[in-house]
């Protein structure tokens, strides 16, 4: 083998960890999801999933009852309803 090649089969190898090193990074943040920002960590205080959650005032191993629910859907409906009629007059 000459130098040449020697410097070829380097260059092959490096190129393959990083290329497939960055393909693996960007299969592992669409899998995610659409969160963005850095991996959780374990001991990271647990944050609601979503804004519904934060509207309630419960336990998380309780899921809301079909009427706190509603509850939050019409005071959100209400603060646009506000919101929309303040943008008009």
């Amino acid at each position: 083998m000459n130098a040449n090649q020697i410097i070829n089969m380097v260059m092959r190898i490096i190129m393959r960890k990083a290329i497939n090193s960055g393909i693996n990074a960007g299969v592992n943040r669409i899998g995610r999801g659409r969160k963005s920002g850095p991996p959780p960590v374990q001991n990271r205080a647990r944050q609601p999933q979503n804004q519904m959650a934060e509207s309630f005032d419960i336990d998380d191993d309780a899921p809301p009852t079909q009427a706190e629910i509603r509850q939050v859907r019409a005071a959100r409906r209400a603060a646009k309803q506000a919101r929309a009629q303040n943008n008009q007059g």
